[in-house]
């Protein structure tokens, strides 16, 4: 998978992973995007292949979207199956890692975002402006 800046102003980044089905090590994209907020990160899992260890945050949650494939998520010493739709929400200072147990990759993007800092969001964060739509 190959990352790539297709379009940059003072206030976006717009970036390509290319397709994600080609996704075959992490990718962190943080940096190419600029982004202040969090880290998103896209990775793939082959067959009865794991992440090689396991981690735990000290400030910052994470989020597994699972996109394709099944497998097993550990949360300390709880296990639990995860597939395509799941999406796993891991708070601070607990060990997580997950595996592939499908006969296809398993395909998911982690989000990092500091733990307890969203105070508003969607329209409680959201203005209606007027401007000309050019689409």
């Amino acid at each position: 998978m190959e990352t790539k800046i297709l379009n940059r102003g003072a206030k976006f980044c717009h970036v390509s992973t290319g397709a994600l089905n080609g996704c075959e090590e992490k990718q962190f994209i943080k940096a190419l995007t600029g982004a202040t907020s969090c880290e998103i990160s896209f990775a793939s899992l082959a067959t009865g292949a794991s992440v090689p260890f396991f981690h735990s945050h000290k400030e910052n949650e994470e989020h597994y979207i699972i996109l394709s494939g099944k497998g097993k998520f550990q949360i300390n010493n709880e296990v639990f199956t995860i597939a395509e739709g799941s999406v796993v929400r891991v708070g601070t200072n607990c060990d997580r890692n997950l595996k592939c147990t499908s006969s296809e990759p398993m395909r998911y993007i982690c989000i990092q975002a500091k733990e307890g800092s969203l105070e508003n969001y969607t329209m409680a964060d959201a203005e209606i402006t007027e401007r000309s739509n050019l689409l």
